[in-house]
């Protein structure tokens, strides 16, 4: 039995952390010798969601019933709760499958800021689609105990990783110009309170969204230079002088671990995703409530001290992780 059927209605072309994992996670898979078959939107007809043109969503998720019948797996996971997933859902349950989910980011609070609806009715909506599962993969300690006593059930953690070949420090410590933002830039990362903080030091942004146009406009001090992969935003991290994170609501952050293996050290709030990942003076600094101060104290950290800590992070555990958590259909 080695033959695993993903469902994700998360994949490339997107640029995000759902995508960076799913992809590296099958890569790992395969060299591990498991056979797998991934359904994901670009199988299918699909239109632009709104406000996130860049992400396209599968309208003839129909057919995905007749997909799953053929792949014929040993393993189903269910990736993201998008239209793919809860079909996939249905199925299995229609067909007494067990399968296994994930939760990716803190959904509920990513729409109450975008959208203003109400905790309860998106976090309602999570618990029905997550609960049906054997088990739901979550990404650290601190948002596995939030969920459980929202309601959640069978949650099992599974971490994140980098890839050592790209994200790696200078030899001579990088040119520590900047303060350095990467990700989605839109209003539910809080991208704004790094934006407008004062510093002495210019701001770099890397990254696209719905709201790059008008941040932009707003704030022509900051640099905005788009969407960057591979050896080119790797080297936006080496010459960071420290990696602000002002986000909220995720729950891990690869961008995170990334910063850390390039020597960066990080500054951030004390929620969920950062105080699972930053030690306090070893490779940055978290505050309750203001940024500013998170951020002259990471100044501080020593970088080949925020280099070491990056070293328990491996995508090949992610992948045991992942491996561990399956459930078999017969």
């Amino acid at each position: 039995m080695n033959k695993i059927l993903i469902i994700t209605d998360a994949w490339e072309p997107q640029v995000n952390g759902v995508v960076t994992t799913m992809t590296t996670v099958v890569q790992k898979l395969q060299e591990k010798g498991y056979e797998v078959d991934v359904i994901h939107p670009g199988l299918f007809h699909t239109f632009p969601l709104p406000n996130y043109p860049e992400i396209s969503v599968a309208w003839n998720f129909w057919d995905l019933k007749k997909k799953i019948k053929k792949s014929n797996p040993d393993y189903v996971h269910v990736s993201v709760e998008g239209p793919l997933g809860v079909t996939g859902r249905h199925y299995c349950i229609e067909h007494n499958i067990p399968y296994t989910t994930c939760i990716h980011t803190k959904f509920p609070e990513y729409v109450y800021e975008r959208f203003g609806i109400g905790l309860d009715v998106t976090k309602g909506l999570l618990k029905w689609f997550h609960n049906s599962a054997a088990k739901t993969l979550v990404n650290t300690e601190s948002h596995k105990a939030e969920l459980e006593q929202d309601g959640f059930t069978d949650l099992v953690l599974w971490s994140r990783g980098f890839d050592s070949k790209i994200f790696y420090p200078c030899p001579d410590g990088g040119k520590q110009k900047y303060l350095l933002y990467v990700g989605r830039v839109a209003v539910e990362k809080n991208i704004e309170e790094f934006l407008k903080m004062e510093s002495d030091l210019p701001k770099v942004v890397v990254g696209g969204g719905p709201s790059l146009k008008s941040y932009a406009k707003r704030y022509p001090d900051v640099d905005f230079v788009g969407f960057k992969k591979g050896k080119e935003l790797a080297d936006y991290y080496r010459d960071a002088a420290c990696f602000v994170f002002p986000s909220m609501t995720d729950t891990f952050g690869i961008v995170l671990i990334e910063a850390l293996a390039c020597g960066t050290p990080i500054a951030g709030f004390n929620v969920t995703g950062p105080k699972d990942i930053v030690i306090e003076g070893v490779n940055g600094s978290l505050d309750d409530k203001d940024l500013q101060q998170a951020v002259t104290r990471a100044l501080q950290v020593n970088r080949d001290a925020t280099y070491k800590s990056s070293k328990t992070y491996t995508w090949d555990t992610v992948a045991d992780q992942f491996i561990s958590s399956l459930v078999p259909l017969k």
